[in-house]
């Protein structure tokens, strides 16, 4: 990775914390779910669409792909061929990891879900994610968006790929991003994430990513073949007088 892309990278992940944090003190996540919910509840909350294949759907595929990605270490198919082992293991590793680290804070959280809150028919009081030591009265455990990371945890492709592959980064990217995005909609339109838990997800798996391939390369080994399948050619002889 160049310096400037480094700084371009590094750059990104600090302005997307500060977008974050203004969203979480601009109180926009509950402006937007009042719009798609009542005192009664979140009438898309059982959506065929919603709740059938943008949730569970969503979620069996995205288990495919990661099998495909450990399955690839061994026997690599599609874009996967084109990327030596230690790239397909960061690949595997940071849409792993990634998945770990937003089920294991979810685990741990004390946030309840919006439709677990009493302004839409539930038992919680509204409170921050970021008031740890207080319980809201719900069950907790809503952040961050662990379905949202479903498409979010595959932008380590993005960092595997992009030396070898660019163009296939960049699409790799745009769909890990926009998948994450279409499957928070989906569950904020439910009920069951704010809009906050889901740009924070994708903030968590793209840093991850981020760190990971930083780590990767300290101990990639130089010289690598730009291609992994076609190995570099010896240097010509020198020519004889």
């Amino acid at each position: 990775m160049t310096p400037r892309l480094l700084r371009t990278h590094l750059g990104w992940t600090l302005a997307g914390l500060g977008f974050l944090l203004a969203w979480d003190a601009s109180g926009l996540d509950l402006a937007l779910a009042r719009r798609v919910a009542d005192s009664h509840g979140f009438a898309l909350r059982d959506h065929w669409l919603l709740s059938g294949l943008l949730h569970a759907g969503a979620r069996r595929l995205g288990w495919l792909l990661a099998l495909w990605l450990i399955l690839g270490l061994w026997w690599p198919t599609g874009v996967l061929r084109r990327l030596a082992r230690p790239e397909r293991l960061q690949w595997a590793a940071g849409t792993l990891l990634a998945l770990l680290l937003v089920s294991s804070l979810k685990f741990f959280s004390r946030t309840s879900c919006p439709w677990d809150l009493a302004e839409f028919g539930g038992v919680a009081t509204y409170l921050s994610h970021w008031t740890w030591p207080l319980y809201d009265g719900g069950p907790g455990r809503c952040f961050p968006a662990g379905h949202a990371s479903t498409g979010f945890a595959f932008v380590a492709g993005y960092f595997a790929l992009r030396e070898r592959s660019p163009r296939q980064a960049g699409y790799w990217l745009a769909g890990a991003l926009a998948a994450g995005l279409v499957l928070g909609l989906a569950q904020q339109l439910r009920g069951a994430h704010f809009m906050s838990h889901t740009l924070w997800t994708a903030w968590l798996c793209w840093s991850l990513a981020f760190g990971l391939d930083a780590l990767f390369r300290i101990f990639r080994p130089s010289g690598a073949p730009a291609n992994p399948e076609t190995p570099a050619l010896p240097p010509a002889p020198a020519p004889t007088s």
